[in-house]
């Protein structure tokens, strides 16, 4: 396509955004009337500048005279290529929409759609404006960058990260019950990095009253990284006072509830787009069962136990027909260990090459 390459620009732009938080990541290029770039943006989190209005605010305040004169004398011309549609909606910023239509954008270029219920209708007010709207440019690297986010939205729940360490015959722990450590020390840095990746990180009362964890991300040297996952605990008991937890520096919620349904209708209200579930096999059984697993991180360490401590329990697969398929997405070897990446076979249409720069930052370990 002819806006092929400045898309994929936008959406190098776009992975610079924050990972983290309610808010899409989004990347804007302007193209002047020869097709060069004059002007280029992203979203930095929420209520910040969106990408439109970050890329507009470069061509001179409020895009006027100086705009015109870098277009040549008008700002009529001017194509803004984004990642996804413009929203419609007045939040904690203004409409991209009316911000283009007001610097004088004659064409916009984007990729997806917008799901949202508040922010969708852009493409119809530039419409409606006489500017040209070419939608679907570079859509399916589009949805492959923006899955965790697009997951969330159009289920009305968080995406959903499922992680846990085992031997190779699957165990993860001895039969004492003793678990501390089967994977090596690069594997446990990289749970750390995973952990500041995401919104939030939920285990049940029974890891909390057995390990006690503090579900920190934490750098080489255990000093607390600049972002926090939320901590969340299912069940119905409650955490001891004394807990880890409860010095936690973003608090603990508490759901009171084993109802997966209610408890991410909660998380997905309070703005949480990505949960990281690291709690033992009765929680992770739970969610499997469920279908609920967007993304399985499975760390394999090169032991055997034997043993019953399976990493999962009764998930409802009474015959090898009914078997969850799923499909591997990336094998990485993180120090002795493996981190094996997987998801279910029915969303596994974007291949690696599909894959813009930054895929699945927990996968790849860039954060």
């Amino acid at each position: 396509h002819a806006y092929g390459a400045a898309m994929r620009h936008a959406l190098e732009l776009a992975a610079r955004g924050p990972a983290v938080g309610p808010n899409p990541r989004v990347g804007c290029v302007i193209l002047d009337v020869r097709g060069r770039i004059i002007a280029e943006g992203w979203h930095r989190g929420a209520g910040t500048a969106h990408a439109e209005v970050d890329a507009l605010s470069k061509l001179g305040e409020p895009y006027g005279l100086d705009a015109q004169r870098k277009l040549g004398g008008t700002a009529s011309g001017a194509t803004a290529v984004v990642t996804l549609e413009p929203c419609n909606h007045t939040g904690r910023t203004g409409p991209c929409s009316e911000a283009l239509i007001t610097a004088g954008i004659t064409r916009v270029v984007y990729a997806l759609g917008d799901p949202s219920e508040n922010a969708a209708g852009g493409a119809a007010r530039l419409r409606e404006a006489g500017v040209e709207v070419i939608a679907g440019v570079e859509a399916d690297a589009a949805e492959a960058f923006l899955r965790v986010w697009l997951t969330s939205i159009r289920q009305r729940r968080p995406f959903i990260s499922l992680k846990w360490a085992s031997s190779l015959d699957g165990r993860t722990a001895a039969s004492d019950g003793s678990s501390a450590w089967i994977t090596g020390v690069a594997a446990r840095q990289r749970v750390h990095g995973q952990r500041a990746a995401v919104d939030a990180i939920l285990v049940g009362t029974g890891t909390v009253l057995a390990d006690d964890p503090s579900l920190t991300a934490r750098g080489d040297a255990g000093e607390l990284l600049a972002h926090q996952p939320q901590p969340v605990v299912l069940g119905k008991r409650a955490v001891p006072t004394g807990a880890k937890l409860r010095q936690h520096p973003r608090g603990v919620i508490e759901t009171g509830t084993r109802d997966l349904g209610v408890v991410l209708a909660d998380l997905f209200a309070r703005g949480i787009r990505h949960l990281y579930v690291e709690g033992g096999p009765t929680v992770a059984s739970a969610f499997v069962a469920a279908g609920l697993v967007d993304e399985y991180l499975i760390f394999l360490a090169p032991t055997v136990i034997g043993g019953d401590r399976l990493a999962l329990g009764d998930i409802g697969v009474g015959t090898i027909a009914d078997a969850r398929r799923l499909v591997f997405t990336s094998i990485e070897q993180v120090g002795s260990d493996l981190l094996v990446t997987a998801r279910p076979e029915i969303n596994a249409h974007a291949t690696n090459s599909e894959r813009p720069p930054e895929t699945s930052a927990l996968a790849t370990g860039e954060h």
